[in-house]
């Protein structure tokens, strides 16, 4: 049986998951890091990408908007802005969210009015990756 490491994924709401791993793959601020037991400790920002977990069964991805991962050698905790698991996805509500956010960007920049601009971007990558989630979940 090979080593575990143990994975808790936190929003500031509850406790989104938490079980033994394989292996952690997140991509940080500064690059994609793979996490197996014994990792060296380390703490580092997330980007708005979905976090994917190597288990006996295979992989399962996970949407995590930002926050914090702080790897010890027998644990990760994941502190998210927002995680949610692949079943827990609102694809109409995500839908929503992307039109939003899509019509806010071309009318920031056809006004040249960029103060909401970052907002709107990251309210767009955070919608595209709850729908890449989900729909790689029901497939």
């Amino acid at each position: 049986m090979a080593r575990k490491i143990q994975l808790d994924i936190v929003s500031p709401e509850r406790l989104v998951f938490s079980t033994a791993v394989n292996m952690v793959i997140a991509r940080t601020t500064a690059g994609d890091i793979g996490v197996l037991p014994g990792h060296t400790p380390l703490i580092a920002g997330l980007q708005i990408w979905p976090l994917r977990l190597l288990t006996d069964e295979g992989e399962q991805q996970i949407s995590v908007c930002g926050g914090f991962i702080d790897v010890q050698p027998e644990k990760v905790t994941v502190l998210a802005a927002c995680a949610e698991l692949p079943e827990e996805i609102d694809v109409a509500r995500a839908e929503a969210a992307k039109s939003r956010a899509e019509a806010r960007i071309k009318g920031s920049k056809e006004s040249r009015e960029n103060v909401d601009l970052a907002r709107a971007e990251a309210a767009l990558k955070r919608a595209l990756l709850r729908l890449q989630i989900a729909h790689r979940h029901k497939h």
